[in-house]
């Protein structure tokens, strides 16, 4: 039975996850989401994903085609970094459905992982590895070695094959669960069954709903506290939802409007 990870010594719920930086306040995936979460919202994890390049730089983006996020065309492990470099990250983002696009021409950049991992230095991330691809994991782990940062990662994938091939390559980190490993280990503690046994994964990273039943309540919670696994739970936008999530002393909330769940909080926190 392997220890507890590092990354969730000390640790206390419930944690204020801002989701890709806050994907309804800015350009998602970009500094200047991040910076904002952290400087104006006091995140205490940012939620992100990152794709290997064709130069095996490790970028933090969501998609793996640019369509979506940036003025660019095509799957982004086509380009180099300097490439997507010269794109604009700002492009995409619409506050008001398509109406505005206010981050557009700013300068808005795709950031490398190396680029947010020295920005916030002290700051916990939970890092989505995409996409499955054999070598991926250790582009990956070995830039974490680099940076002295596998202590403050939880990494995974919702792939399962990528979510065991990065466990093999960095036991010591902490790991979330993919997702056949995570709905194995929900279907059977809610039917009142135990769970596998995986001390690989440590942190369930779970929707709130499947379909229109609920799966997070203070009775599963309870449960997996006493096996030792950590639970964030995304994507939560509405602030009765996360009021209730911080009634039950969920571990995390990932939200893309950090700026509500900063309000729920600090008025949770508000003597009387």
């Amino acid at each position: 039975m392997r220890g507890q990870p590092t990354f969730l010594r000390g640790l206390r719920p419930t944690l204020h996850i801002s989701h890709r930086g806050g994907a309804l306040l800015a350009p998602e995936n970009t500094l200047d989401a991040f910076r904002q979460a952290v400087e104006r919202y006091r995140t205490d994890m940012l939620e992100l994903d990152v794709h290997v390049t064709r130069d095996a730089q490790v970028v933090v983006a969501h998609d793996a085609t640019l369509e979506r996020c940036t003025d660019g065309h095509g799957p982004l492990d086509a380009f180099t970094l300097a490439e997507l470099r010269e794109l604009d990250a700002g492009y995409g983002f619409t506050p008001d459905a398509g109406r505005t696009f206010p981050f557009r021409g700013r300068g808005v950049r795709i950031p490398t992982l190396r680029e947010v991992l020295r920005a916030f230095p002290s700051l916990r991330l939970n890092v989505e590895l995409k996409p499955d691809v054999e070598g991926h994991e250790d582009v990956l782990a070995r830039l974490l070695e680099t940076e002295d940062a596998v202590d403050r990662v939880c990494i995974g994938s919702e792939q399962d094959g990528v979510g065991e091939r990065l466990a093999r390559r960095l036991p010591e980190a902490c790991h979330f669960y993919p997702r056949d490993a995570l709905a194995a280990f929900v279907i059977a503690l809610r039917a009142g069954e135990a769970p596998p046994e995986d001390d690989r994964f440590q942190v369930l990273d779970m929707p709130l709903y499947f379909g229109d039943v609920r799966l997070v309540d203070a009775d599963f919670l309870r449960a997996c506290e006493a096996r030792g696994k950590w639970v964030n739970v995304w994507t939560v936008d509405d602030p009765a939802e996360m009021d209730q999530l911080l009634a039950e002393r969920v571990g995390g909330v990932m939200t893309d409007r950090p700026d509500l769940l900063r309000q729920r909080m600090d008025a949770l926190a508000k003597p009387g």
